[in-house]
């Protein structure tokens, strides 16, 4: 048998395990913390003859509700059109209460409004599919959303706003 002895650097090593902990995500809740569907063309007695053309709309939301305790609410707007009228108009905030650990202060916020709608995101697709078949049209089945793409150009769209609101340096 050889002998065994420890190498120079393996006394460092839980230590430098210790320090490069990889981010931890646990989903404390999930819930609907506020759903509408309004059924615009049954109430006017409206029957398209064409399929509605869909809008969805998408908007996200964060906030800190404790020691690694984070609110991250996933809006969603489907809104249906038929030959210039509305057919439905439906709602959903469907939120997550996250515990996160072991990310930096700099990417928190990436982090909240990518990694945690991505988790919520196939719940709520589900809840807007049945809400709309509920009310008596073809389940709407929302395409996946890009939340990278929708991040970046949200922070594109900030900072033309603010170029755009800075008075000019010139004379």
């Amino acid at each position: 048998m050889a002998d065994e002895t420890p190498e120079a650097g393996a006394a460092a090593a839980p230590e430098a395990a210790a320090q490069q902990t990889p981010p931890q995500l646990k989903i404390r809740t999930q819930y609907v913390k506020d759903v509408s569907f309004e059924n615009i063309a049954a109430q006017k007695g409206f029957t398209p003859t064409t399929p509605p053309q869909i809008k969805v709309g998408v908007n996200l939301d964060a906030k800190k509700n404790g020691d690694n305790l984070y609110e991250v609410i996933l809006t969603l707007k489907v809104n249906a059109e038929a030959a210039d009228q509305p057919v439905f108009l439906m709602e959903l905030d469907y939120a997550g209460t996250f515990e996160i650990e072991n990310v930096p202060d700099a990417q928190m916020h990436p982090f909240l409004m990518i990694e945690c709608p991505r988790m919520l995101f196939p719940f709520a697709r589900r809840i807007v599919s049945d809400m709309t078949r509920d009310g008596g049209y073809p389940p709407v089945n929302i395409d996946p959303i890009d939340f990278i793409a929708l991040y970046r150009n949200e922070i594109l769209r900030r900072q033309q706003a603010q170029a755009a609101a800075a008075p000019s340096g010139t004379a």
